[in-house]
Parts: structure tokens; C-alpha cells; sequence
């Protein structure tokens, strides 16, 4: 039977200390509160997004708060892009140890809204497929290609590509659905590596920001998600920090292939009523 863990060995398995972390879609929302606990935890932390101001204000709260952060501006729907931002990082920086492929946009309302199927139009559902699924994908083969044994991948899907849902766009939930077995794919091919290739699933959360703009959530809207989820709220991004820290950390060392729903209880229910 096993001894109970002492305090420093509690802390062992959160402990980023060593590792070069890179996060795309990091100058704000879920990739920002990502960026900063893992710098918390000890790591080098690239911060990559579209924008350069917001990410170098993103570095910089890293830095004010004692971490170490680097920055640069890149757009993961560009081709080649990332391959050669990858290049830059690992001679600047160092070699990445983990790979967080965060960046996504919403692509347009749901069907609720203005976004039926018959008005969607091609420059939307495209637009939506070259930053979610192509940009994650050209993310995760700069990873392979980077990463050595014990590296890390994480990937920001949604709760959206694990069942419909109808108040987001039909780009975003194709594209979150493609994502899933794009890193179980993933997580078969480079486990003989020993390179560990998770997702985390998160529902509703206030203060994220997809896209080049933030999303308002107004009390309406926040009441009308609150109805969807058990524990009768939206999620806050502290709430994220824990799932995304644990699935690249050591405490998660023989999890691979996995998808982590973070949602109160969203996906639990098989029924539209609680």
C-alpha cells in the first residue's frame, strides 16, 4: 500500500519547471489563463496570437507577476506560419517541451440567430476551418516534428464537438468535432515516442475572447447558458487554469488520448430539462 505523499511531492506533480511551453491563441481568454499558470508553475511560456499588442501586454503581466514569458505574433490560419514561428522559437527560446494549440474563432452566429444553413456563406464556413481545424492541425505536426520524449500536447476543443449544439455556428461545431479525433489520431501515433496528446472540453465560460473581438455575455445570455448546465452557471477561467495545467503536468503522466470535459455537468445530461 502506498505512504501518503508529503507537500513537495504534492507539488512535484504540478511543477513546470524546465519546460518551454508554447500556447497559440494566447493573448487572451482560455490561452491567456493558460499562458499564466503555467508560467506560475515554473515554466518558459510563448504566448502566440494574432495580435502583437495584446500580446506583449499578455508577456508582460507574465513577467510583472515573475514568470518568464516570450511573445510573438502569428496567425495559425496562415500557411506556413507556424512552421515558422516553431523555427524562431526553438532557436530564440529553446525547444518546446509542450504544445498548446488553443486558437479558434466562432465563425457567426447559430442557426438561433442569423446563422441557418441556407444563408451560410462560403467565406464564413471557410474562414472558420482554416484557423480551427487546419491552424490546430499545422500546430500539432510543428509539434511531432519539435517535440521530443516526455513532450506534451493539449488542444482546446469544446463540448460543442462532443454533441450538437445549436447556439454556436456550424463551422465551430465541425470543426471542435474534427479536432477530437485528430488528437486521438495523434495521441496513437507519437505514444511510441513517449509524447503524451490530450484535449480539454470546456462548455460555457465567461471572459473569453474568440476571434479579434471580445464576447460580450450580457445577464440574458448568461441566464440562458445557466439553464443548460447543472451546476446553474457559466464557468470562469480560473476555472480552467486546473484541467489545462493538469493534463500537461506529471500528475496526468500515463493519461493520453484523452478528452477532459470541463462544463458543470453539461454533457451529463440526456435530457433538455434540469
Amino acid at each position: 500500500m502506498m505512504g501518503t505523499a508529503t507537500p513537495s511531492e504534492l507539488s512535484s506533480l504540478s511543477d513546470l519547471h524546465g519546460d518551454v511551453v508554447v500556447v497559440t491563441g494566447a493573448s487572451s481568454g482560455i490561452g491567456q489563463a493558460a499562458a499564466e499558470i503555467y508560467a506560475a508553475a515554473g515554466a518558459t511560456v510563448v504566448v502566440l496570437g494574432r495580435s502583437e499588442s495584446r500580446v506583449d501586454d499578455v508577456v508582460a503581466g507574465i513577467i510583472r507577476a515573475g514568470g518568464t514569458a516570450h511573445g510573438y505574433a502569428v496567425d495559425v490560419s496562415a500557411r506556413g506560419a507556424v512552421d515558422t514561428v516553431f523555427e524562431r522559437i526553438t532557436a530564440e527560446v529553446g525547444r518546446p517541451t509542450v504544445v498548446v494549440a488553443n486558437a479558434g474563432i466562432a465563425g457567426g452566429e447559430s442557426y438561433l440567430g442569423a446563422g441557418r444553413i441556407a444563408g451560410y456563406t462560403d467565406a464564413e464556413w471557410d474562414e472558420v476551418l482554416a484557423t480551427n481545424l487546419t491552424g490546430t492541425f499545422e500546430t500539432l505536426r510543428a509539434a511531432a516534428r519539435v517535440l521530443e520524449t516526455g513532450g506534451r500536447v493539449l488542444v482546446t476543443a469544446s463540448t460543442a464537438g462532443l454533441r450538437t449544439d445549436p447556439m454556436v455556428s456550424y463551422a465551430y461545431v465541425t470543426t471542435k468535432a474534427g479536432i477530437l479525433n485528430l488528437v486521438r489520431q495523434l495521441a496513437l501515433e507519437l505514444a511510441p515516442r513517449g509524447i503524451r496528446v490530450n484535449a480539454v472540453a470546456p462548455g460555457p465560460f465567461k471572459g473569453t475572447r474568440i476571434g479579434d473581438g471580445a464576447v460580450e455575455i450580457t445577464p440574458e445570455a448568461e441566464a440562458m447558458w445557466a439553464g443548460t448546465i447543472p451546476l446553474a452557471r457559466m464557468g470562469t477561467m480560473a476555472e480552467i487554469q486546473g484541467p489545462m495545467l493538469f493534463l500537461v503536468s506529471p500528475a496526468s503522466s500515463f493519461i493520453t488520448g484523452a478528452v477532459l470535459a470541463v462544463d458543470g455537468g453539461a454533457l451529463a445530461l440526456s435530457h433538455t430539462g434540469f
